[in-house]
């Protein structure tokens, strides 16, 4: 997902038994104002699974989110849109902030610094390098067209095109 995309789901856009989310709205922050906005593209709007362990950690944000309701009380902003990823004051998350946040976790990890954006980056290169056809990979981006995400991802290109020689070469000379 996109930021804004991931940032402005709603409860109402996660469907637990099919596990799948849909992206309809992005949240934007213009001053010091949140926005529900309709998502970048056509394209942009999309019903897309998720993995089903995911479900529970879903339902344990919900229900860690209502905690941080009844804990708050009168501090708990009125979550006009019921978003899924709030501060524990019921505030949207601002795009920055959680930016920051990923960027502190990673370097805790003993990993680079990411743009949030970069996420988007590495989940395609990971499609790619596990075989899942652009075309699919296209879809769960919300890209415009296959050509796009071709483009945007073709540094991946050449690690799957040696893969793909090394394999036709095991078949073709039964060589490991």
């Amino acid at each position: 997902l996109r930021q804004g995309e991931a940032l402005g789901l709603r409860w109402s856009d996660v469907d637990f038994e099919a596990s799948t989310i849909t992206v309809e709205a992005t949240l934007q922050r213009y001053g010091r104002s949140y926005h529900l906005n309709e998502p970048k593209s056509r394209r942009s709007r999309r019903r897309l699974p998720f993995p089903r362990p995911l479900v529970n950690r879903l339902l344990r944000l919900r229900t860690l989110q209502l905690e941080d309701r009844l804990r708050a009380g009168s501090a708990w902003s009125t979550n006009q849109w019921d978003l899924v990823f709030l501060t524990e004051r019921g505030r949207p998350l601002n795009g920055p902030t959680v930016t920051r946040r990923l960027q502190r976790l990673l370097v805790q990890a003993g990993l680079p610094k990411k743009r949030f954006h970069d996420l988007r980056h590495s989940a395609a290169s990971f499609m790619l390098a596990e075989g899942v056809p652009m075309r699919v990979i296209t879809e769960i981006l919300g890209h415009s067209d296959a050509s796009l995400t071709a483009n945007v991802y073709a540094h991946v290109a050449p690690e799957l095109q040696r893969e793909a020689t090394d394999r036709v070469g095991r078949l073709l000379l039964g060589v490991s």
